[in-house]
């Protein structure tokens, strides 16, 4: 059995108090949302906090609205199963409501939280093991070892972004809003992301992330996430595609192609809307353009081998997935789940 290291917690019901802890115990609390991530990690000493802070009780940190300008702003403590069948979500952002309603399963999509999954940190078959499988192996540069076994003689982690909702949001322009007891920050989560799988993110220790905004989409927006993945439920993304395309009088105006899964963070596509601008759904002119999008994914993506699935499969797999997702977004065949 896997046991839980000693750890104090706290469930304040304020905000205020919650960053009033973390400020308190930086560098030694950590604050949990719906645990499905955290607590393995926690049995598998990755993280070995003081202290937990507890946001079960936070109510400011939920809820989804929307605004008089057309965006939506949804709160990090939002269940993942909340925010995949919101019918505001469901029409104005697919692309977000498909990747929450296919993470892991239904159970951990009730407990699990918008914010705890954009917050999600790096896997690698490495690290997501047990303590003593990774004492064995003599550990590695995520935690307590020095040397990365996914790239030989590798000085900097490698561990992959695993977080279906990230490049949801990356194409929907998401922005997100932060929080500490010295005050508040917003950044566009394009900007949250570093290329280090140690951790992959730009927050302080004592930052909470309270809400995300989404914001008003164009008139004739479409989405779509698809998801590579070992089976059609529980499982982490081995790729990951969201695409937004936004029509205009039937030809496209501007689109986007964001994957995850590959590196320690999603990455945008480039030349996407340079390629299908101008193009028409159902035409052949949009099928090349969808062609060139999906070689070009192709050329862009080099999986390594840090989560599971052999790395060249799945880069077979990217220009396959980009295509179906796609011609999903604007109706022209059904997105890749498995």
């Amino acid at each position: 059995m896997l046991r839980l290291p000693q750890f104090s917690v706290e469930s304040p019901t304020t905000l205020d108090a919650a960053l009033a802890l973390l400020a308190e115990h930086a560098g030694r609390a950590l604050p949990i949302a719906g645990g499905t991530d955290l607590l393995p990690n926690l049995k598998h000493r990755i993280a070995e906090p003081e202290l937990l802070v507890s946001l079960a009780n936070v109510k400011e940190l939920y809820g989804i609205r929307l605004e008089d300008d057309g965006s939506l702003v949804i709160g990090a403590m939002t269940p993942l199963d909340q925010l995949a069948s919101h019918p505001e979500v469901v029409a104005r952002a697919p692309a977000l409501a498909q990747a929450a309603g296919i993470v892991a399963s239904p159970q951990i999509r009730r407990m699990g939280t918008l914010g705890g999954n954009v917050m999600l940190d790096t896997r690698c078959r490495y690290i997501n093991q047990t303590h003593f499988w990774r004492q064995a192996l003599g550990f590695c540069l995520k935690k307590d070892g020095s040397v990365c076994h996914v790239v030989a003689g590798g000085k900097k982690c490698v561990a992959a972004a695993s977080n279906d909702t990230a490049p949801a949001l990356m194409s929907l322009g998401g922005e997100l809003r932060f929080q500490s007891a010295a005050g508040e920050r917003r950044t566009k989560i394009d900007e949250l992301w570093k290329t280090d799988g140690i951790f992959n993110k730009r927050s302080g220790l004592d930052e909470l992330l309270v809400s995300v905004r989404v914001p008003k989409q164009h008139a004739g927006h479409r989405g779509a996430y698809g998801k590579l993945r070992e089976r059609g439920s529980f499982d982490f993304p081995q790729l990951g595609i969201a695409v937004r395309v936004d029509l205009d009088g039937g030809s496209v105006a501007d689109a986007d192609v964001c994957v995850v899964a590959l590196q320690a963070r999603p990455l945008h596509i480039k030349d996407v809307a340079a390629t299908l601008s101008g193009t028409k759904p159902g035409e052949k002119s949009f099928a090349d353009a969808v062609a060139k999008v999906a070689e070009r994914a192709y050329q862009q993506c080099h999986p390594m081998p840090n989560v599971p699935g052999d790395p060249e499969y799945r880069r077979e797999m990217v220009p396959v997935y980009v295509r179906r997702t796609l011609l999903a977004a604007v109706g022209l065949g059904e997105r890749p789940l498995t």
